[in-house]
């Protein structure tokens, strides 16, 4: 038996196993050690323990301005991970991108150290708030963003100066992005419930939004059904309510399954009539109306009917008017407007400083234009969050903040496609053709592998969706949609066919937000020689 096997036998990382009991608290880490401190994640949990006065230290592999932050603040940071980094420590907490024959975690596992993983640590700084978890497929970040940025701007007394632990970047008007994670003063902690490893089964909320429920991370799930039970324990669990979308079928199947008491706590937003849904297991609903974009601007707009048991007995109306575009982004605001209200804001003050959002990182992020050819980024990577995002496509903006409308009627749409996990694109192949054939010209570039490795999925490859869309008779599949797996040669290769007033859209959960970049160079290169 080879070293790293022997080490894999007796060390075992489970992000879904509790680490803490009940009655045990942030005192009792002792000398706590962050493997990866540097990550999204991971630093705001740092710094949250040491704002608590928990002796912190980590490493990293390299510095970043989060690790810079960290130093400041007086945490010690090691630049490499060998084993000696977790002397001393009582507690080392690990992310799921963490294996066991780390060095780290093997000489902490040798030390007697617990070993947790980071969604312990939010578990137990949950207790200690007034905490909003955001879990679903897809929409998380942004709706986890926006409810920080309505408490940021609007929060008074103990909900000001709140704490948050996002999946990204927020953008800010000035065009640079402000970090996701912010240890607050005040008495919220607003944070994404990640559903991909099970590990949001440990999170007991005071409110829990879920965004939607559309089966995803079969890989660890096996089995719709499965995603949906973790669904229906995870909501169990929030003490005072649940904000859910009942747009969403995934949603629906959830609440009817849960008990009376809890379907008891939840709230449901909508926009079609509630009297339509069927059995919502006595749920309250609140309608999303009068939905539109407004012209030249491309403002989503739409009003938001509050029933009478959650505005003081009397009906409610409140106008919306936000900045990011899309029926998508209504049913975000609606869940952070919602869940602003059920801790004590008023609705109106919530939906004005939803107004001034301008998105999360890698959402709807105009990163440029040239020539007449804007350059936009977005994050997703599932079917309906891809069509979702060319459904609301950007127009032809001389100005990188004019904003997205559904769909100009002039400009071509050409994508840049990165898929994530061999396993996502195994298992939605078909339906990833579908959503991009709203495009009008797509590049699959090489498979992001994050966790999983190509030998194992020998048969899949960017060529797999090119296959499916020929399949599924997506019309003319080869000349709208074509694999290139090296990134960069897929960003020059889009532009052959861009004009003036075209829209080119990186799109995945990768890395193929560093192709933006060079498109622009490209782009700028070829001033002169563009078609009008």
């Amino acid at each position: 038996m080879s070293e790293q096997s022997a080490v894999e036998t007796t060390i075992e990382l489970d992000p879904t196993r509790p680490a803490f009991g009940p009655d045990e608290r942030i005192g009792d880490l002792g000398r706590t050690h962050f493997i990866g401190i540097g990550g999204a994640g991971m630093s705001v949990l740092a710094e949250m323990l040491h704002e608590q006065g928990v002796v912190v230290d980590g490493s990293d592999r390299e510095p970043s301005p989060k690790t810079d932050r960290l130093q400041s603040l007086g945490v010690a940071v090691q630049l490499s991970s060998p084993a000696q980094n977790v002397a001393g420590a009582a507690t080392v907490v690990y992310s799921s991108a963490i294996k066991p024959d780390n060095p780290e975690i093997v000489a902490a596992h040798a030390a007697g150290a617990r070993i947790v993983h980071r969604s312990d640590i939010l578990a137990l700084l949950m207790a200690a708030k007034r905490a909003v978890t955001v879990a679903g497929a897809h929409g998380k970040t942004t709706t986890s963003s926006l409810l920080a940025h309505i408490l940021v701007n609007a929060g008074t007394g103990e909900l000001a100066d709140p704490s948050y632990a996002i999946g990204g970047s927020i953008q800010s008007p000035d065009g640079t992005n402000r970090d996701g994670g912010h240890a607050g003063h005040g008495a919220v902690l607003v944070a994404e419930a990640d559903e991909s490893d099970g590990s949001f089964a440990k999170y007991r909320p005071s409110i829990a939004i879920v965004t939607n429920a559309e089966p995803d991370h079969l890989d660890h799930y096996g089995t719709a059904d499965r995603y949906h039970r973790a669904f229906v324990d995870h909501i169990g669990h929030a003490r005072d309510a649940v904000v859910m979308c009942a747009d969403d079928e995934g949603c629906l199947e959830v609440l009817r399954a849960v008990d009376a008491d809890v379907a008891g706590r939840v709230v449901v937003y909508t926009t079609q009539d509630p009297d339509t849904l069927g059995d919502l297991n006595g749920a309250v609903a609140v309608r999303i109306e009068s939905e539109r974009e407004r012209e030249r601007t491309g403002r989503e707009c739409f009003t938001l009917r509050i029933p009478p048991a959650l505005a003081d007995g009397a009906e409610l109306e409140v106008p919306v008017e936000l900045s990011i575009p899309g029926i998508h982004n209504a049913r975000n605001a609606a869940a952070a407007i919602i869940a602003a209200g059920m801790m004590g804001m008023p609705y109106e003050r919530a939906a004005r400083a939803a107004a001034s959002f301008l998105g999360a990182a890698r959402r709807f992020q105009v990163c440029g234009c040239v020539n007449g050819v804007t350059v936009v980024d977005d994050y997703a990577h599932h079917p309906t969050e891809i069509a979702a995002l060319l459904d609301a496509a950007p127009p032809p903006a001389p100005h990188p903040r004019l904003r997205m409308r559904r769909r100009p009627p002039q400009s071509r749409i050409h994508v840049l496609f990165q898929p994530h996990l061999y396993s996502r694109t195994r298992i939605f192949a078909e339906q990833f053709a579908q959503a991009l054939s709203k495009a009008d010209d797509v590049i699959v570039a090489g498979i992001f592998p994050a966790r999983e490795k190509q030998e194992d999925f020998p048969d899949v490859s960017a060529s797999t969706i090119v296959q499916a869309a020929g399949a599924d008779r997506c019309a003319d599949a080869g000349e709208w949609i074509r694999a290139v797996e090296d990134m960069r040669q897929a960003a020059v290769r889009i532009l052959d066919t861009v004009r003036m007033g075209d829209v080119v859209i990186t799109v995945g959960a990768g890395d193929i937000n560093r192709m933006d970049d060079v498109l622009l160079r490209e782009l700028s290169a070829r001033v002169g020689g563009m078609e009008s």
